[in-house]
């Protein structure tokens, strides 16, 4: 470590996109981090410091500064730009996301958010699967700090990669309370979308295998009518269409809607308005999504594999995700019952409560004290 102050590079690309994981994460956990370490200088890399700024006042602290880091392309990225900033800003930490740099010119650290394209591969695609497996064996070996947001994740790492568990820290995604809280707020968003507060099932997710849409819509299938509509929240992969041809072919295109492009704002809102969320993914490092729903007060149907019944513990209703039938089930029980989907909403606030970002950047500071003060 150098004698002045400790800097800690942070790439904060991600920051530059639209809402997502891996920008709420680094959001989150830096945005408390920052207040926690005021001993540690905070060199954040990212293309747009002004919109941050704009977006998060807490940013303009005084032991946080801001490097432009041009938009590039991954291999620019990882190839030069973060090794470039190691040596120019004579870093002491460079703190990524998944991967690291090429050739490091300097310590790293790096969080592994999920090792799915190591046991799930069949999600991704071939081309990714074998360059994720390539960088991400390359960080967890040679980093000396590593991350992940689940224990699962954690223990994933440890069994697939020969490290010790207690060389990785976990730092659990936490809520944004600002954005999913329950009550009231954003109905007339709702009712501009043609939807009934209160009057409809949702999920949110990427359109694609690993999000288990196709199970989903052949449960909803099986539900009594009259059934309340179903909103699917994402992007769409558009090597993914499956889910639209079974719409068709279920008949269903009048009580499924399928809502690709949701302003950042009307999000929480289409969440806090749900009779009931369902995310009954397959595969999750974490399932941020389940959180938020919680936090919103809004009673959950979730899958019972990976780290999804880590996250909802018992405040949700967990099933197989392969198993249309049972998902159903779960889904009707809780229309049926609006005692039932009242006491695992209130379950559900407590449960969202333990996954703050002030817990997990104390996680982060204390493992970055003990590297750099040892």
């Amino acid at each position: 470590m150098s004698a002045a102050r400790p800097r800690i590079g942070v790439d904060f690309h991600s920051v530059d996109g639209i809402f997502q994981g891996i920008r709420s994460h680094v959001l989150g956990l830096y945005a408390e981090a920052i207040v926690l370490a005021p001993e540690i200088d905070f060199v954040f890399a990212l293309a747009d410091p002004s919109r941050l700024l704009a977006e998060r006042p807490e940013f303009a602290a005084a032991n946080a500064r801001f490097v432009v880091m041009p938009h590039a392309s991954g291999i620019a990225r990882l190839g030069w730009q973060l090794a470039a900033l190691q040596r120019r800003e004579r870093l002491d930490l460079l703190h990524t996301q998944f991967r690291l740099p090429f050739v490091p010119l300097g310590p790293c650290a790096c969080t592994v958010h999920d090792t799915l394209f190591e046991s799930h591969p069949e999600y991704f695609d071939p081309g990714f699967g074998r360059m994720a497996r390539w960088t991400g064996r390359r960080a967890v070996a040679q980093s000396q700090l590593l991350f992940s947001v689940s224990e699962f994740s954690r223990r994933e790492m440890s069994r697939l990669y020969g490290v010790d568990a207690e060389r990785i820290a976990v730092t659990p995604n936490g809520v944004d309370a600002t954005r999913f809280f329950p009550g009231q707020a954003g109905a007339d968003a709702v009712r501009a979308l043609g939807l009934a507060p209160g009057g409809y099932l949702c999920t949110v997710g990427r359109l694609e295998p690993r999000k288990n849409h196709l199970t989903l819509v052949r449960a909803y299938a099986r539900l009594a009518q009259p059934r309340p509509p179903l909103v699917i929240v994402g992007q769409r992969d558009f090597s993914f269409s499956a889910v639209f041809d079974e719409v068709r072919e279920l008949g269903l295109e009048g009580e499924v809607r399928f809502l690709e492009r949701v302003e950042d704002g009307a999000l929480p809102a289409l969440v806090r308005h749900a009779m009931l969320f369902v995310y009954p993914s397959f595969a999750e490092g974490f399932g941020m999504p389940v959180v938020e729903a919680m936090a919103s007060g809004v009673a959950v149907v979730t899958s019972d594999s990976t780290s999804l019944p880590e996250v909802a513990g018992d405040a949700a209703l967990t099933v197989d995700p392969t198993d249309a039938l049972g998902l159903a089930a779960a889904m009707q029980r809780l229309i049926d019952s609006p005692m039932e989907r009242a006491v695992l909403a209130q379950r559900g606030l407590a449960r969202a409560a333990r996954f703050n970002w002030r817990d997990s950047a104390a996680n982060l500071v204390r493992s970055y004290r003990a590297h750099l003060f040892r």
